[in-house]
């Protein structure tokens, strides 16, 4: 389900206004709407209109465009699927650094995965008896903890 910006004009970078049909711009523009200045249209005189504009729009250019956040005046919006903490520590508490990839870092997640092998590997000096448990739970809570801020940074309450 994505949402976008309501039909309608909306002002360009170039001081001109052009028509937003709700999912596509429109060849038409009506210029000499001003620059926008802090979310507002300055108007500076009247400026011939070199393409007219087809009547079967239902907002006239004389209408001011509705302003919404975003780089030229629109913003469509884009949604993301939240990332889940607990799949994520459940993933990493049967392998190490697999919570981390489920969350999209495999970076990370190979760090981790490493990290356990090497931990095995020094369990033949006994110094893996400690660094296997501190490998185990810091990948649980760190594929916790970056599921949880990346829905923050995506406005995903989780």
């Amino acid at each position: 389900m994505s949402q976008s910006a309501p039909a309608g004009w909306y002002p360009q970078p170039d001081g001109s206004r052009r028509w937003w049909t709700g999912s596509s711009w429109a060849e038409v523009s009506a210029p000499g709407a001003g620059p926008v200045v802090h979310g507002e249209v300055v108007a500076f005189g009247s400026a011939p209109t070199a393409h007219p504009v087809p009547s079967s729009y239902p907002v006239p250019p004389d209408r001011p465009a509705p302003l919404v956040a975003g780089p030229y005046g629109y913003s469509p919006m884009m949604q993301v699927a939240p990332k889940s903490p607990g799949l994520a520590v459940l993933a990493s508490f049967f392998l190490p650094g697999l919570g981390q990839f489920v969350n999209g870092q495999g970076a990370k997640g190979f760090a981790f995965l490493f990290s356990c092998f090497v931990g095995f590997l020094l369990l033949a000096v006994v110094i893996g008896v400690f660094v296997l448990p501190v490998v185990w739970v810091w990948s649980m809570v760190d594929a916790y903890s970056s599921a949880q801020a990346w829905n923050a940074r995506h406005g995903i309450l989780s």
